[in-house]
Order: C-alpha cells, then structure tokens, then sequence
C-alpha cells in the first residue's frame, strides 16, 4: 500500500496553507532546491559542454519519459519528454493527419481545453483549404466519430468538470472507423490510473507542473504507440529528431525505429532538473493506491460542501468513476468566492463563467485538509464574506 504520510512529508507547503489546486499548478518538492543547486554546482557550473556527454543531458528527453511512461502504462522508449504541451498537441494533431492523408476532420469537444483547439485551428491554416474542426458537446463525441474523421483529439478529464471521457470506447470506435486518436491527458497523468499501451493509444501528450510537481513552465510529453514510432512523420522536424544529428546534414531524415524522432530542438535541461526531483515522489506509488484514495476525498468533500454550502451545485459527474482528480462546484459568485476562499488559506481556483475548481490529489491532501476546507467555504457563505470589494477586482490569472 502506497505510504500517503511519506509522500505529503516530501512537499514545501506553507504552514497553514490547503494546497488545493495540483490540478493547475503542484506544489513544490523539498527536493526541488538541491536537485537545482545541484544542476548549477555540479554539472553547468563543472562540466559546462561536457555535460551533454558526462551527465547525460542528450538523452534526458527518453529517460525522464520513460519514467512518466510509467505512469500512464507506456512501454520504454515510446515517450520522451520537452518543449510545451501546445507544441505536443500540434506535433501529434499533425503528425495523425499525415497517417490518414485522404482525410480531413479533426473531432474533439468544446470542453476541451481552448489551447488544444486553438492548435488544430493553426495547424488547419497551414495546411491546404477543406480542413475542419468538429467540436460538439463531450458527451456526444463517440457518437461523432464516423468514416470523415481523420483524427479524434480530446482531453481525457475535463479541464472544468473533471468529467472522463471513456479512453477505450473512443479508441476501439475511432480505429474501426479508420480514425487516430491524440489524447490530451494534462488533468489525467499524476491523477487517475492511464494505460495508453492497454488501450491501443495511438498518441498522447501531457504537461508536468499539474499533478507531476515539476513547476512552472516545466516540460510536456508525447506518447507514440510502438506500432507507429517508425512510420509517424514528425510535422515539426528539429534537429533532436534527426537520425544523426551531429552529422549536421542540410535534409531533414527522422530517427528510424525510434521515439527520438518526436523530439524536436534543444531542451531546457534546468527545467529536466527538478522533473527528476518531482518524479522521484512517484518512485514508491502506486496509482490504483491512488485512485481510490482520490475517490474517497473527493467524495467526502462533495459529501461535506452539499451539507454545508447552500447555493452551491456539483458541476461533474455524480459518479466518482466518471471523473479525475479534481471536483468542481458551480456558484453564481464563484470568483470572488474563490478569492475569498485563498485569502483564508484554501487555494482552490476558478473557470468561467462560474466554476470553483479543487484539485484532490492524496500525495499532499488529507481529511482534515478537506474537512478544513468545506468549513472555510461555508463560513465564508453564511458570512458572505466573498461580498468584500476586494474580493471583485478580477486579476490577470484566474
């Protein structure tokens, strides 16, 4: 069984403080310092141009992905590890196109985070006139996926409601219609239980500063299922992908056979330092341990705000299997309600027009975190104490 007291004392979280938003941004690892530090004294500051030999910082991209590979059920050497999420999410959109070339819709949701949609949209406007994107509502995306649809994109968990898509159904529907499917598993890696190899995943991609910890800006993922690693053509075709990259050849040829070929330029190997430190938390979880621990806060906050918080409405599923690691509650005033709530030390976030999100995530949060928290939520109703005019002015981040 997965020790949660050992993983909650491996974080920095300010005394007082209930840390509820690891769904957008994870808090810091007390490792995170030296494993910096030690970036900066014992392999910039010393080896300098060697490190790229001595420490191994060519290669960081494919071990530090197959220690996420882990994590969602990748086998080794089908993930590797830099650059954003939103250039991962163009470089396997148009990579699934370039497989189903006498196609030319691409299928996701309109809950799907705007980034990924504004991607394809871009992506679309390179490419020849006839593209299309398809956004229903989620619930209606296997239904929409028929013999037109060239590549079905979508984020597993809701980014506002924390609804899950089911991954299989969406797979085995989309491959017998000749469709391939990207996965956005941004809310879903760290979260929830992932196995792209158990489902026949083609591609996915993810970030690691929600639940992975890794901080601010920290690296992204693509996954490519083996199957593919030596066909797929990658659309943004940097020097890391070439088959032999020190050979400084004026033709672009992709590794051959290998995940490398998914890499693209050179990676920010202070950024791969504290990945390694943040993924040195997962060394001893397990993450069906984690699910069901998930679950039973989730439950018990939703339990608790329902009995205390008038006013406020669950916004997902009432069924904790048809959702991720994060709960959100709709609230006419849900802004400055949010306000009101990390001014008391309870950082949770918002999402328009009305959602209150609460990231559940067992390595750090316990009951007493969530029963503190409901308490903080209805006292600042009862009160309306959200009512304060400090509590209006809208910042820059939401």
């Amino acid at each position: 069984m997965t020790d949660f007291t050992k993983t909650r004392a491996m974080f920095d979280i300010p005394e007082g403080m209930i840390y509820l938003n690891g769904n957008s941004l994870g808090p810091m690892p007390k490792a995170a310092p030296d494993a910096m530090m030690g970036f900066l004294n014992d392999e910039w500051r010393t080896e300098l141009i060697k490190g790229w030999n001595t420490k191994n910082w060519f290669m960081q991209t494919n071990t530090l992905g197959d220690r996420i590979g882990r994590l969602i059920g990748a086998g080794a050497g089908t993930t590797v590890v830099g650059d954003t999420l939103s250039i991962k999410v163009f470089q396997a959109v148009a990579s699934g196109l370039a497989l189903v070339p006498d196609r030319k819709v691409i299928l996701s949701d309109n809950g799907n985070f705007p980034t990924d949609l504004y991607m394809v949209e871009g992506l679309m406007n390179l490419k020849d006139a006839g593209y299309e994107l398809r956004i229903p509502d989620p619930e209606d995306v296997l239904a929409g996926i028929n013999d037109d649809v060239a590549v079905v994109m979508v984020t597993e968990v809701d980014y506002r409601t924390g609804r899950k898509h089911d991954m299989k159904a969406i797979i085995d529907k989309a491959h017998a219609h000749g469709a391939v499917v990207v996965w956005d598993l941004a809310h879903s890696a760290g979260a929830i239980p992932v196995d792209v190899t158990g489902t026949d995943a083609d591609f996915a991609v993810g970030c690691t500063y929600k639940f992975l910890n890794a901080g601010p800006g920290a690296p992204a993922f693509i996954y490519v299922a083996p199957r593919l690693i030596d066909v797929v053509q990658p659309a943004l075709s940097g020097w890391f992908a070439h088959e032999a990259p020190f050979a400084f050849d004026t033709d672009f040829r992709p590794m051959p056979g290998k995940i490398e070929r998914m890499r693209i330029g050179t990676p920010s190997i202070a950024s791969f330092s504290l990945l390694s430190a943040a993924l040195d938390v997962w060394d001893d979880v397990d993450m069906n341990d984690l699910r069901a621990r998930s679950i039973e806060l989730a439950e018990l906050f939703i339990r608790e705000v329902e009995a205390r918080c008038p006013g406020v409405v669950l916004a997902g599923p009432r069924d904790p299997h048809e959702r991720g690691s994060h709960v959100s509650f709709r609230f006419e005033h849900g802004y400055p309600c949010m306000q009101a709530l990390i001014a008391a030390g309870v950082i949770g976030d918002f999402r328009a027009p009305d959602i209150m999100r609460f990231g559940i995530t067992p390595l750090f949060i316990d009951e007493n975190d969530i029963l503190k928290a409901a308490e903080t939520l209805a006292e600042i109703l009862k009160k309306e104490i959200w009512k304060e005019e400090r509590f209006q002015v809208r910042s820059k981040v939401t």
